[in-house]
């Protein structure tokens, strides 16, 4: 579970500083609504998504985490059972390249443990632009806005 959670803050933090740094898709988030009009800060950069575009994000997460339950019944030892944690088990979706499929069982783990050092230091990163977001000031050494 802290290997899904790491993932998650780590799409959330290169997100929320892709957006600060003025980085944006082309064309339309929704109909009226550019990728280019968005504010640069990140709660602002959020609440300007439409409901509906929040829900299809939730979504596809739930539907991710669905299959993965899914596919662990089915082609392995589910994590809470003895497996791996954090292997995922939906084809193609971490490694579609098949980048890691040669490596030893020893580098494989040391994969898993870096990335869960990634994943934590991610999390507390996120937390830390959410938290001078959301209260101006409460994280120290930031520039005042």
């Amino acid at each position: 579970v802290e290997r899904k959670h790491g993932r998650v803050a780590m799409a959330a933090f290169v997100g929320w500083w892709a957006v600060g740094a003025g980085l944006r898709l082309p064309g339309e988030l929704s109909y009226g609504t550019e990728f280019a009009s968005l504010p640069s800060k990140g709660l602002e950069a959020w609440d300007a998504v439409p409901g509906w575009g929040k829900a299809q994000l939730l979504l596809f997460a739930g539907l991710i985490e669905f299959h993965d339950e899914l596919f662990y019944s089915k082609r392995g030892t589910h994590y809470l059972r003895g497996g791996t944690p954090g292997k995922n088990m939906v084809p193609g979706l971490y490694d579609p390249f098949g980048l890691s499929k040669n490596k030893s069982e020893e580098k494989l783990a040391r994969g898993r443990d870096v990335e869960i050092k990634n994943g934590r230091l991610a999390m507390i990163g996120f937390m830390g632009l959410w938290a001078e977001a959301a209260i101006s000031g409460s994280v120290p050494l930031q520039p005042s806005p």
